[in-house]
């Protein structure tokens, strides 16, 4: 791949950042505290993504598998 034409992409995908966030209207200082906060939420997000959502779908392919079974014989039926 082309170094010039990634170069050309990564530009072109910050400006946009630039432009979406609008925070071309920024000073320096406040574009450093907006970056970090903003890095911090998705550095947050993606950390609770991690942790939570193994569990949650283990718990939820666990519900469903439960909901075709059936229904347990009873004990009494299994002793005699």
């Amino acid at each position: 791949m082309d170094v010039k034409g990634v170069k050309d992409t990564l530009s072109w995908l910050y400006y946009q950042y630039l432009l979406v966030t609008c925070s071309y209207v920024l000073e320096p200082w406040e574009q450093t505290i907006f970056n970090s906060f903003l890095f911090i939420i998705v550095a947050m997000v993606l950390y609770t993504a991690y942790v939570f959502i193994p569990i949650h779908v283990r718990l939820a392919l666990k519900f469903f598998s439960g909901l075709g079974a059936g229904q347990p014989e009873s004990t009494v039926a299994i002793m005699t």
